[in-house]
C-alpha cells in the first residue's frame, strides 16, 4: 500500500495532534500536514509526475523534508532521497541516473545544482522559494494514488565497490515490512512520543518517520538541523518521550556531553544505534550514564534496519552469564526475515563458524536500479548477500566479524575507497593510491590514503585535498596521506590493503 495512506488515516483519526515541529514550535498538525502533502501531490501530478516516476529530494534536515516525502507518495511516485552531505556533482549524478522527473532542494545545499545538471535538467524547486509555497497551496488530491506491494516507493543510492553509487529499489511492500517489524523487534511507539531527526533524513533517521506517522506521534527537527548533543539533551528534557536514530559516534558524543553536564538523558525514550561498529566499552558506559534507553538495529540499504535487532533488555542486561558477548553482537533476526551464516556457496554454516551474513524476507530490496548484473550478484535464490562477515551463536545472536567489502564507516556514513581512489588518481603526481580506514575512537574510522607518487614528484597533500573537495563530499576526503615508494601487492598485482592496515596499527611503520 501507499505510505501516504498512513498519513491520511492518522489525519482523520487525530487531526489536531501536533505533527511537525521545529524544536519546541509546532508548525503543523496532522490535518495540516496531510493537507499539505495532498496539495503537493496534486501539484506534482499537474506537472506530469505519475506513478513510477521519481522525485529527487536533496535538502538539509527540515520539516519540509517530510512534506516532500508524503507529497511525492500522494502522487503515486517514488522518492529519491539524496544525502545532503554530498557534493552537488555527486547529487547531480544520482538525479541523472535515477531519471528524476523533478527535484526538490533547499537553498543552503542546492546552490549550483541547476548549473551542474545543465540543459535538459528536470525542474528544480527549492523549499525556500515561492514555487514551493505554490505547491503547498495547490488543490489537494482527495486521496493518495494507489500503490501495489511491488511498486517502487523509495530509490536509495548507496555507493558500490566500483565507486559508482547503486540505486536500491525499495517497494511499498518492503517499507511496510520494515515498518511493522520495528514495532515488534525494536520499540513500541505511542501517540505521545516524538521522533527527533538529528542525523540525515535521507538515511537511517528518515525511515523512522513511518512508525511515528502511523501512531500519530510528533516529528521534531532541531533548530540546528543537525546533531548537537547539548541541544538534543535540552530538547528531550522539554519535549519528553523522544526517540532518535544515532550512529555510534553520535552516541559517544551524547554520553560525553551528558557526563560533563551531570545529566542522564531525561526525556529520551529510545536511542536506536546503528550504522557502524559500536565499541563494547562505549555502550557499557552509555547504559551506566543514561540508563536503559538503547536499542541496536543492524541493516543496510538493501534491507534497511531490518536484519537483526538487539533489544533494550539485552543492551541493559548485566545478569546473563554471556551478557558481554550478547552486547557485542548485533542481536537476533528480526521477525520478518530469515538470517543465516553462509559459506562461499551460500550453504548454512554450523553455529559459531564465521561466514557471510545472508538475509531473506519481505524487507529485502527489489534489486538495484537498472543494474541487473549487480542485482544477480547480490540476491541469489532469494537470499541477500550482505557482504558482511559474521557468526551466529547457539541462541541466534549474530556478531559481525569483518566486512568482505572494503567499505569505511566514519561517523555512521559509508565511504567506499574506490570512489576516493579514482579522484586521487586524476592528480598528475599520483602513480598509485590505496585508501583504507584507520581506527579512530571518535569516528569509528577515518579515511587515510597511501600514495606512491610518480618518479621525480612528491606528495602534495594540500593539492590532493583541493582535488577531493572539488569532486566529492568533504567527509570522504582523506584525513592523512602516507607516501610510499610503491604499494604492497600480491603475486597477481593486487594491492594488499591488509598490509596497509597492519602498518596503521604499528606506529613505527
Amino acid at each position: 500500500m501507499n505510505p501516504a495512506e498512513w498519513l491520511a488515516r492518522t489525519a482523520i483519526r487525530t487531526p489536531d495532534a501536533p505533527a511537525l515541529m521545529r524544536g519546541e514550535e509546532v508548525v503543523a498538525s496532522y490535518a495540516s500536514f496531510a493537507r499539505c502533502a495532498a496539495a503537493i501531490g496534486g501539484a506534482l501530478r499537474g506537472r506530469g509526475v505519475a506513478k513510477g516516476d521519481r522525485v529527487a529530494i536533496f535538502m538539509s534536515n527540515r520539516t519540509e523534508y517530510l512534506e516532500a516525502f508524503y507529497g511525492t507518495w500522494f502522487a503515486g511516485a517514488a522518492v529519491v532521497p539524496i544525502n545532503g552531505k554530498l557534493h552537488v556533482k555527486e547529487a547531480a549524478w544520482i538525479i541523472q541516473n535515477a531519471g528524476a522527473k523533478l527535484v526538490l532542494t533547499s537553498d543552503d545545499i542546492g546552490a549550483g545544482l541547476a548549473a551542474t545538471l545543465g540543459s535538459g535538467a528536470p525542474e528544480i524547486i527549492s523549499t525556500d522559494s515561492s514555487k514551493f509555497s505554490a505547491l503547498r497551496d495547490a488543490g489537494p488530491l482527495p486521496e493518495p494514488y494507489e500503490m501495489e506491494r511491488d511498486d517502487l516507493a523509495w530509490l536509495f543510492y548507496t555507493s558500490g565497490t566500483t565507486g559508482k553509487p547503486k540505486g536500491v529499489m525499495m517497494s511499498a511492500g518492503n517499507l511496510a515490512a520494515m515498518t511493522l517489524s520495528y514495532f515488534v523487534d525494536a520499540d513500541p511507539v505511542e501517540a505521545r512520543d516524538a521522533i527527533l531527526y538529528a542525523a540525515p533524513m535521507s538515511h537511517g533517521a528518515g525511515i523512522y518517520n513511518f512508525m511515528h506517522v502511523i501512531k500519530g506521534a510528533r516529528h521534531v527537527v532541531p533548530p540546528s538541523g543537525g546533531f548537537d548533543p547539548a541541544e538534543i539533551l535540552a530538547l528531550a528534557h522539554k519535549l519528553e518521550n523522544v526517540s532518535m536514530f544515532a550512529a555510534p559516534t553520535m552516541v559517544r558524543r551524547l554520553v560525553d556531553t551528558a557526563k560533563e553536564s551531570s545529566q542522564t538523558g531525561k526525556g529520551l525514550k529510545t536511542i536506536i544505534y546503528a550504522g557502524g561498529p559500536m565499541y563494547l566499552a562505549d555502550i557499557i558506559e552509555a547504559v551506566e550514564v543514561m540508563g536503559p534507553r538503547f536499542v541496536q538495529i543492524y541493516g543496510q540499504g538493501e534491507c534497511p534496519m531490518a536484519i537483526t535487532a538487539l533489544s533494550r533488555h539485552d543492551v541493559a542486561d548485566r545478569a546473563h552469564p554471556r551478557w558481554r558477548e550478547r552486547l557485542a553482537s548485533v542481536g537476533i533476526a528480526q521477525s520478518v526475515v530469515q538470517v543465516r551464516i553462509g559459506d562461499e556457496n551460500g550453504q548454512e554454516l554450523p553455529r559459531g563458524d564465521t561466514g557471510e551474513i545472508l538475509v531473506k524476507g519481505a524487507p529485502v530490496m527489489l534489486g538495484y536500479w537498472e543494474n541487473p548484473k549487480a542485482t544477480a550478484k547480490t540476491i541469489r535464490d532469494g537470499w541477500l548477500w550482505t557482504g558482511d562477515m559474521g557468526r551466529m551463536d547457539e541462541d541466534g545472536y549474530v556478531t559481525l566479524q569483518d566486512r568482505s567489502k572494503d567499505m569505511i564507516i566514519s561517523g555512521g556514513s559509508n565511504i567506499y575507497p574506490r570512489e576516493v581512489e579514482e579522484v586521487l588518481l586524476t592528480h598528475p603526481s599520483v602513480r598509485e593510491v590505496a585508501v583504507v580506514g584507520k581506527p579512530d575512537p571518535e569516528w569509528g574510522e577515518v579515511v587515510v590514503a597511501f600514495i606512491a607518487p610518480i618518479a621525480g614528484t612528491a606528495l602534495d597533500a594540500p593539492a590532493l585535498d583541493a582535488l577531493c573537495l572539488d569532486r566529492i563530499a568533504r567527509f570522504k576526503r582523506p584525513k592523512e596521506y602516507f607516501e610510499l615508494e610503491t604499494l604492497p601487492k600480491n603475486n597477481y598485482g593486487k594491492v594488499l590493503k591488509t598490509d596497509l592496515r597492519a602498518r596503521l596499527r604499528n606506529p613505527q611503520d
